[in-house]
């Protein structure tokens, strides 16, 4: 039998994905401005490889807030 505790817990653990793609979209932007000052000429290949990779990255943390979503209303449901 579960324990609204450790559903509490196993949401919590499933938000950090956002926590984790909001550091790794900062880092992907200071490399993006890094490149630009360097190549000025290439700023529109570089900022849409940016919005590329970060769209992709924000994904994941879509998917950890889903999880999350489902552990709390789907399996917290169900603890008597």
């Amino acid at each position: 039998m579960e324990s609204l505790g450790l559903i509490a817990i196993g949401a919590g653990i499933a938000v950090l994905t956002g926590m984790m793609t909001g550091i790794g979209q900062g880092y992907a932007a200071a490399k993006a401005v890094e490149a630009v000052g360097k190549n000025p000429d290439a700023e529109s290949k570089i900022r849409t490889m940016l919005i590329l990779g970060c769209g992709l990255a924000e994904t994941c943390a879509i998917y950890g807030m889903l999880i999350a979503f489902l552990i709390i209303f789907v399996l917290g449901g169900k603890v008597a």
